[in-house]
C-alpha cells in the first residue's frame, strides 16, 4: 500500500519547506529493537525518519539526512527484500522495491548517459 497523504504531510513537516518529496517508503532497520523508519527522497536530500514505538505510521524525528547524490539500492530480493544504505541494513516490503528502483533510476539517469564520442566538435 502506498504511503498515505497524511504520512507524507507529517514527513514534509520535518523537511526544508522549499524542497519537494519525490519518493517515500517505509523500511525496517534489520536487527534493531526500534526498527521502523521512513525514507523520504526529495529533490535535494535523502532523509531517514524514525517512527514511534506505538505507531509505525507516524514519523517522530530525523535520524539522518544526506545529499541526493547517492543510490539507495541495489535491493537484494533473493529472500526478504533488503538493501544496505550508509552501512545499515534495511528490510522493505516487496511492494516498495519498485520505489527504491525508481529513486535510484532518477539519480542515475545523468550518470547513465554515454560520453560524447566527439567532444571537440
Amino acid at each position: 500500500m502506498p504511503v498515505s497523504s497524511g504520512v507524507r504531510k507529517r514527513i514534509a513537516e520535518f523537511l526544508d519547506p522549499d524542497d519537494e518529496i519525490h519518493y517515500v517508503f517505509p523500511a525496517d532497520v534489520f536487527g534493531s529493537t526500534n526498527p521502523g523508519v521512513f525514507f523520504a527522497v526529495t529533490r535535494k536530500t535523502i532523509t531517514i525518519l524514525t517512527t514511534g514505538w506505538l505507531s509505525r505510521k507516524t514519523p517522530k524525528s530525523v535520524v539522518s539526512t544526506g545529499l541526493r547524490n547517492q543510490r539507495i539500492g541495489p535491493v537484494d530480493t533473493s529472500t526478504v527484500p533488503w538493501f544496505k544504505f550508509n552501512g545499515i541494513d534495511y528490510e522493505i516490503d516487496d511492494e516498495y522495491v519498485p520505489v527504491v528502483h525508481a529513486a535510484d533510476a532518477e539519480i542515475m539517469r545523468d550518470a547513465a548517459k554515454p560520453e560524447d564520442p566527439l567532444p571537440d566538435l
